[in-house]
């Protein structure tokens, strides 16, 4: 007998969360486990990557307070009939009620990262309400231990009801190839230029200014090498006006390229030689692992799960959050000892596939489901 399982996320638009529910549902034994999905808002480009048929189902909530949400999206689940509700983070906290509300069992509430409007996870009307529905709740799926000590020790979960699965990454899709100076030109790149890159939705939490910042500092430097440095932008989101408009008052418009949202994300990666992440706010982040995949030296802020994917000097580099001198010298030492760079490239591949598959990935979440659905 198959595991019905509902899967409700915000939408289907790029982004780390939507791509690692995508991975899940492409990698379960489809002889073991049926999916359905419930975007509370619309679907989005996400879908297209789902290898098996899978039911979307979309509820269409703007930006307003929608006090029926939970009976709406209640309707869809009696509709569906599921074993087990998943839902993921704050966005879609109305399916928990929801799931009550439609008489299901079993629930799944996953918490993948913050908002920058609460990168610490202060918000205390948010922490009284995970605690008021965690009677409801079979397991609390975390990607960071960060979290998972957040729910525990802040929020007041039960420990026993916390599980911690890293998200896996398709270390196939994402691989290192051999350098293509064609590949670089079709993007506007040329072949000896340094290519400092980024890959994400273009959100104030992300913090792609201290990324440009430390950019123009560098360039300002005027030294050789650094006329050789380029930036890559890869991602859409609300900052684009903000960042395109920083770019030009920094003078560095003619050595960055945003080319906005791409669907070919192992080809932008491969055209990189150094990748930074610079979040205010983090989970565990799917781009890291795609990067480290790729066999990139990654550079990320010590924030939220990432320390626990970077081995600090082996496979990456952690700096603070916020310090833009950090960042620009962290660049320039991976900029002046290519050698060290590929080191570290070598490092973070060779810890993807030891550790960060999307086959253990998928083993720890069937074993979760199966886990939830023993009678207590």
């Amino acid at each position: 007998m198959k595991i019905k399982i509902l899967h409700i996320l915000h939408s289907l638009e790029v982004g780390g969360l939507e791509n690692g529910v995508v991975n899940l549902i492409n990698r379960l034994d489809a002889g073991c486990f049926e999916h359905a999905i419930c975007c509370i808002a619309n679907s989005g480009a996400m879908a297209e990557r789902i290898q098996h048929p899978v039911d979307i189902h979309e509820i269409g909530k703007g930006g307003q307070r929608d006090y029926l949400l939970p009976f709406r999206i209640a309707r869809v689940i009696r509709r569906i009939r599921p074993d087990i509700v998943h839902t993921r983070n704050w966005g879609t906290i109305d399916g928990i009620i929801a799931a009550k509300l439609a008489g299901v069992k079993h629930l799944v509430h996953g918490e993948h990262g913050r908002e920058a409007t609460d990168p610490g996870g202060a918000n205390k009307r948010r922490k009284q309400f995970r605690k008021l529905v965690s009677p409801f709740i079979a397991r609390f799926v975390t990607v960071s231990n960060d979290l998972g000590k957040w729910l525990i020790n802040d929020v007041g979960v039960a420990s026993h009801k916390v599980v911690q699965i890293i998200n896996g990454v398709d270390t196939v899709r994402f691989a290192p190839k051999m350098f293509s100076p064609s590949a670089r030109e079709r993007e506007g790149l040329s072949p000896d230029a340094f290519v400092i890159g980024t890959v994400g939705r273009l959100d104030p939490v992300k913090d792609h200014q201290l990324l440009i910042r430390a950019f123009a500092l560098l360039k300002r430097s005027n030294t050789v090498q650094a006329q050789r440095l380029k930036l890559l932008i890869v991602g859409a989101g609300p900052e684009k006006d903000r960042l395109t408009q920083l770019v030009a008052e920094l003078g560095v418009g003619d050595a960055v390229l945003m080319p906005g949202e791409r669907r070919d994300i192992p080809g932008q990666m491969r055209n990189m030689d150094l990748f930074v992440l610079p979040s205010i706010a983090e989970g565990i982040s799917n781009t890291i692992l795609e990067a480290m995949a790729t066999g990139l030296p990654v550079l990320a802020t010590s924030v939220g799960g990432s320390s626990e994917l970077i081995e600090d000097g082996v496979s990456g580099y952690l700096f603070p959050a916020g310090d833009v001198e950090r960042l620009a010298a962290l660049i320039t030492q991976c900029l002046n000892n290519r050698e060290l760079s590929r080191s570290l490239g070598s490092a973070a591949r060779r810890r993807c596939e030891e550790h960060f598959s999307l086959e253990a990935m998928a083993t720890a979440y069937a074993r979760m489901y199966e886990d939830v659905m023993v009678p207590s």
